[in-house]
């Protein structure tokens, strides 16, 4: 075996020998010369000054041209350039495998005269002017290795100092127009005095300009009608700046309007259908039947409102709550103006009139969704999701969906002894109504689509030689906004009934010996309240942040009523325990994007869980894990904790015992592109899970600061993701560093060999 590594590390070493001695630039022509990269942006400004934010970057994005084996960026390379290689030193034959391969292998050589420095510095120059700094210049040089036939690029910029606005000249306030414009202009924190120059402010400032006018009833008028005078002659290393409206504008575009006849039409998604017309408040309803519309919806949800001024943000306001409803497959919104003879004659405003005009979606959706597993305890299968929803069944977006979930596994390994294996089988429904059915107390944005949902469904679950289990549940949630980025999520009701139909003599031997398994397994009631806030903003194109955290409560109220009515003791519902229990959870996700396409992701996920009165222990489905996909993925799913405690390798099903009450973890991954839609990770991934509570059958397993660091799974990984926007399919390899439990080897890592530190996972989407 040794001899056989050193024939390996010999053979790898020749080959590498062999071709790094091969020319990649061998098929250049005498005045070609080959694009190493681009070795330094120098940007230098006067003595105590910075440039402008935004500016360096918009200048390396002119000179970012990638050179051959471009790694990150135009300065890092990876040393095996295959590409040039095959296009230096192999022959392309006509057609064939060979073809093929070489075809598939080769790169063009990217040279100096492709990347046409001298152009670039000319983009930087327009760079610096359109910034203020019109003293500025650009300049590059050539760096040319030991081999002349290869260069990298040198850029040189000197700013000058940046020009700043003296003064600013608005509009003569002769019209209501220009007042508008000036009032807009003199509130504008981008055009002020002592501000610096810059075209793209000035660009922002027309569009601002724009959009409120047009939002107070000048429809027509567009950026382009406001021009600017630029003059730096009168004051050294100053702007005089004078707003002017064009001269060519047409007379439209002055005019004022206010909203005049609102007409929704509703049409049939296959056309045809006898016109039905109603008068409702905001304008005039007409539907083409038989079709389904709650009429009232049109006084909700169009914000147009006869006689008002009319703006453009009513236009978006209305085709987004329209778009929301999820019953429409096409919404246009048009405007004519009002030509009658009795409107022109008069002295009233100009009206325009409206039409929305929409069509109905396919009422109904069927989805299938077809999965496969791999589970710690060496069960796989698949599993299929078959749904249907009719997401038009009342006429006001209300949803009526039904799922049947189906997986099938089976054992592998030397552990299978069962032909039949494990099932599960479960059929959920539910209705979600587009509106908040709650007390107005309750707040929420009017005109933000909030949801009611009702839900019921039937679980049964098989484990051979353990256990078949039932599960029901329903509740009754609510889902709504307060501000554009916080949502928020109650469930004001949830039962769920846990009912163990059998179990065999194995089962009974591991829930005999712990006692905490045996009463997280027992039948019960869980009546639960939550409540989830969540926060979710991009701030800019370069970082986002996700907040989300959850609170349940279990048993409570119920607990009380009893308390009230004289019950003591452990309380029943219909002659079964209820569960009674606390629980918080809480993640928080920070997406930051260094370059280009270069994302560093982190995430901190915390949660707790504590039983109490009538309850000595957390359900099981309540408690916590971790590893797997959306994990520790150099673990698999309860394969570590609680704390250092380890199953007993004899015990095939010791994931019955690696829950928790108190989980933590911490992930860092680095995401970056490769080629096309194939894009790469590096992670590194942290946690475990914990007792609240000591549990003598699970020693190690209790929360305990000595400890804690020394409990905390480690585990690091590549990953590759096809990223085709619809949907991400991710591999990841997880690869161990520290197990929380004895493995018999000392030191931090203490992983009994390379390849059984190895994890993979098979998963859809990002893990976080």
């Amino acid at each position: 075996m040794k001899r056989s590594a050193i024939y390996t590390l010999l053979l790898a070493s020749v080959i590498a020998l062999a071709l790094s001695s091969c020319s990649t630039t061998r098929r250049l022509a005498a005045d070609e010369t080959l694009y190493t990269g681009v070795k330094k942006v120098n940007i230098v400004t006067p003595e105590g000054d910075r440039i402008a934010p935004g500016v360096a970057e918009d200048i390396k994005s002119a000179v970012n041209v990638k050179p051959n084996n471009c790694l990150i960026s135009p300065s890092i390379r990876y040393p095996f350039p295959l590409g040039l290689w095959v296009y230096n030193n192999w022959s392309n034959p006509p057609k064939g495998f060979k073809h093929w391969i070489y075809e598939k292998l080769v790169e063009q050589p990217v040279l100096i005269s492709d990347v046409r420095p001298e152009i670039r510095t000319k983009m930087i120059d327009e760079i610096l002017d359109n910034n203020g700094y019109f003293m500025g210049n650009a300049s590059y040089t050539l760096n040319h290795a030991k081999n002349p036939k290869k260069a990298s690029i040198t850029y040189n910029i000197t700013t000058g100092p940046a020009y700043t606005i003296d003064s600013l000249r608005l509009l003569p306030d002769s019209i209501p127009l220009y007042h508008l414009i000036d009032s807009v202009v003199a509130a504008d924190p981008y055009l002020r005095v002592g501000a610096r120059y810059c075209t793209d402010s000035l660009a922002m400032v027309r569009n601002r300009i724009a959009n409120a006018v047009r939002n107070r009833g000048y429809y027509f008028f567009r950026p382009d009608f406001i021009e600017y005078l630029a003059d730096s002659l009168i004051s050294r290393r100053h702007i005089v700046l004078q707003l002017t409206v064009a001269s060519n504008v047409p007379q439209v575009a002055l005019s004022r309007y206010v909203t005049g006849n609102v007409t929704m039409r509703l049409n049939r998604n296959n056309g045809g259908g006898r016109p039905d017309t109603i008068q409702m408040e905001r304008g005039t309803l007409i539907q083409y039947l038989p079709s389904r519309f709650r009429h009232k919806l049109m006084d909700e949800w169009v914000t147009f409102r006869k006689g008002r001024v009319f703006s453009v943000r009513n236009m978006d306001r209305t085709q987004n709550y329209l778009s929301r409803l999820g019953i429409f497959n096409d919404i246009n919104i048009s405007v004519s103006p009002d030509t009658t003879a009795a409107t022109l004659a008069s002295d009233n405003p100009r009206r325009l009139d409206v039409l929305i005009d929409c069509t109905f979606d396919m009422p109904f959706e069927a989805s299938v969704e077809v999965n496969a597993s791999s589970k710690s305890n060496s069960y796989i299968g698949p599993g299929i999701t078959i749904g249907l929803t009719n997401r038009n069944i009342f006429g006001g977006g209300e949803q009526l969906s039904a799922h049947l979930t189906g997986s099938y596994e089976w054992q592998t390994g030397h552990n299978r002894s069962s032909v039949f294996n494990s099932y599960e089988v479960g059929l959920q429904a539910s209705l979600a109504i587009p509106r908040l059915l709650a007390p107005r107390f309750i707040p929420r944005r009017r005109y933000q689509l909030n949801w009611t949902r009702a839900s019921i469904g039937a679980d049964l679950l098989n484990r051979p030689h353990y256990f078949k289990m039932a599960q029901f549940n329903t509740s009754w949630a609510y889902d709504w906004r307060v501000s554009r980025h916080v949502s928020n999520s109650l469930t004001l009701f949830k039962l769920t009934y846990t009912k163990l139909l059998n179990t065999t003599a194995p089962f009974d031997s591991i829930t005999a010996a712990n006692p905490a398994i045996a009463l997280s397994f027992r039948n019960q009631f869980i009546p639960q309240m939550s409540y989830t806030y969540t926060y979710d903003r991009a701030f800019d194109s370069y970082n986002a942040l996700n907040f989300t955290f959850t609170a349940t409560e279990a048993g409570n109220i119920f607990s009380g009523i009893w308390s009230l009515a004289g019950s003591h003791g452990e309380k029943r519902l219909f002659g079964t325990p209820f569960s009674q229990f606390v629980k918080g959870t809480t993640q928080l996700v920070y997406n930051r994007r260094i370059t280009g396409d270069n994302h560093i992701v982190t995430r901190l996920a915390l949660g707790a869980a504590h039983a109490y009165g009538n309850s000595s222990q957390v359900p099981y489905a309540e408690q916590f894990y971790v590893g797997g996909a959306n994990s520790i993925r150099a673990f698999t799913v309860r394969s570590i904790g609680p704390g250092s405690y380890r199953a007993p390798r004899d015990q095939i099903n010791g994931y019955f015992d690696q829950t928790g009450t108190f989980k933590m973890e911490f992930n860092v991954e680095y995401r970056f592109p490769i080629i096309s839609v194939l894009h790469g990770a590096v992670f590194l991934d942290t946690g475990n899970v914990w007792l609240l509570k000591n549990d003598p059958n699970r020693p190690g397993g209790q929360l305990k600061a000595s400890t804690f660091l020394k409990d905390i799974a480690v585990g690091t990984g590549v990953g590759l993701r096809v990223d085709i926007s619809m949907i991400v399919i991710r591999g990841d390899l997880g690869i161990g560093i520290h197990a929380p439990y004895n493995t018999g080897r000392h030191g931090y890592y203490n992983m009994t060999s390379f390849g059984n530190s190895l994890a993979f996972h098979l998963a859809i989407g990002y893990p976080f």
